[in-house]
């Protein structure tokens, strides 16, 4: 993996602790979002400002091994920090799905294509409709695709 440095674990016991089982199992475990059956996979990105690697669990949005990457904040008014991260540097990306592990390139999606992944991603996560009739921002979603080495 090209993306090194100093990490910065989540100051989220819940979050960090999700992330270090799922990292050392694989994904075999702690792969679901907590109560659910529903899948997540690891988005590793560098924080903008203090430069430290930065670890977040995402829904699993995955077509044709492509992944979506949902801007949700729960329907907050304001963007998360991670993708204000990738958007700094949208090539500071790495994902791990279970045991697959790869450089990736972000981009954020509009139009039809964004509508596309909109609905691929509220068939994997529901809630993500509430979530957007609770902002009046439109969530962003990001294409995280395979960089080759």
């Amino acid at each position: 993996m090209s993306l090194t440095g100093e990490y910065e674990p989540s100051p989220r016991s819940r979050v960090r602790e999700q992330i270090e089982r799922y990292e050392a199992t694989d994904g075999r475990e702690a792969n679901t979002l907590a109560g659910t059956n529903r899948p997540v996979v690891i988005f590793t990105t560098r924080g903008r400002n203090s430069g430290k690697i930065r670890k977040l669990a995402l829904m699993r949005v995955e077509h044709d091994g492509k992944y979506a990457m949902v801007a949700s904040m729960g329907g907050a008014p304001k963007h998360p920090e991670w993708y204000r991260n990738v958007k700094a540097d949208p090539e500071a990306l790495t994902v791990q799905d279970g045991a697959d592990r790869f450089d990736a390139t972000a981009r954020e999606l509009d139009g039809e294509e964004r509508e596309i992944w909109w609905r691929r991603a509220v068939e994997a996560y529901p809630p993500y409709a509430k979530y957007q009739e609770k902002t009046e921002r439109q969530i962003p979603v990001l294409l995280a695709e395979r960089r080759e080495s």
